[in-house]
């Protein structure tokens, strides 16, 4: 079992499967959903699912999913609204391209099109402006792609499974990106979802310590470090993202994740992220300019060829520390 107790009704608590997970009186899958929409900066169709089979300290989505929160939906619904989805998609990706890595490079989230009719000195300029919608996030266009998102019960595979058949048989255009923390994927529900149609997984690797781990999420981690090879070997896409929290996953443990992840395929994507204050670690701080710059170029020697840094806006602060960043690090 995760550290997955949640909160219900009346301050009680359960653990997830039974706080947001059940089957009704036809047997058919049910889970409490917060809400279902167009995410950006993924620009994809984002399925956000209450409870989740760990506990992170940093969790910025705690409000559903560590108190059963939304409405309860059965996977014929939620399949349902993956088809509506499907009539508004304006950019079909090839299967290889079923990532998050790839949004950004279509739309930076702009809206300038729109608004003014002219390309934003910084706009890809691969789209145009009809293929750009506004969304409950703001503007991009709609990436035939799903994302199972919010809370995650990989322990429970048999929800995610009916929900992705039943997803493939009304939408077969529609990839399915599965965003996990890793905890309960084995070999048997890896393969479980592969059958089913899971097309990629967007992995969060908390740390690579596994003291560090237990006390950040609740959980160890040991089954999560050889989840990169498996899931490789088991033909799904695969990206990965690893934050920098000062004190906690600092720049020894990213190029430890990111060797582990060369020895499988030097090409696998990965997003260092910075860390923001949230839930349990309001007294956090955030990384700086320098820390992360350092990160990038170790995660970059341990030899993986597809490095970003995300949460720019968290480090930067000013005109200095971007063109720091930039030169340093050459991104543009």
């Amino acid at each position: 079992m995760g550290d997955c107790l949640t909160m219900i009704q009346g301050n009680k608590k359960k653990i997830a499967c039974d706080a947001v997970l059940r089957k009704n009186e036809t047997g058919t899958w049910q889970r409490i959903i917060k809400s279902a929409h167009l995410s950006r900066p993924e620009h994809y169709f984002s399925i956000y699912m209450s409870g989740c089979n760990m506990n992170c300290r940093k969790c910025h989505s705690h409000e559903f999913t560590k108190a059963a929160s939304g409405e309860w939906m059965t996977t014929d619904q939620i399949a349902g609204l993956c088809a509506e989805y499907r009539e508004q998609v304006t950019v079909y990706e090839p299967l290889e391209r079923a990532l998050d890595w790839y949004a950004s490079d279509l739309c930076r989230c702009c809206g300038y099109c729109v608004i003014t009719g002219r390309r934003s000195p910084t706009c890809p300029g691969v789209l145009e402006p009809h293929q750009i919608l506004l969304s409950p996030q703001g503007f991009g266009p709609a990436r035939n792609i799903v994302g199972y998102t919010g809370g995650d019960l990989g322990c429970c595979v048999d929800f995610y499974v009916d929900l992705t058949r039943k997803i493939k048989t009304k939408s077969p255009e529609l990839w399915i990106l599965y965003e996990t923390n890793g905890y309960g994927l084995t070999s048997t529900n890896l393969k479980k979802l592969r059958e089913a149609g899971v097309d990629s997984f967007w992995l969060d690797i908390k740390a690579f310590d596994p003291v560090i781990h237990k006390k950040l999420c609740g959980v160890d981690n040991h089954r999560i470090l050889d989840l990169p090879k498996q899931v490789q070997q088991f033909g799904f896409q695969l990206e990965v993202l690893s934050l920098f929290i000062p004190r906690w996953v600092e720049t020894d443990q990213l190029s430890k994740i990111a060797l582990l992840l060369a020895e499988v395929n030097r090409e696998i994507p990965f997003t260092l992220l910075a860390f923001f204050p949230e839930y349990r670690m309001m007294n956090t701080r955030s990384p700086n300019t320098v820390e992360m710059i350092e990160s990038y170029h170790a995660v970059k020697k341990a030899g993986l060829k597809n490095v970003r840094i995300g949460n720019i806006g968290v480090f930067a602060k000013t005109e200095t520390d971007y063109e720091l960043l930039k030169r340093e690090t050459g991104i543009e």
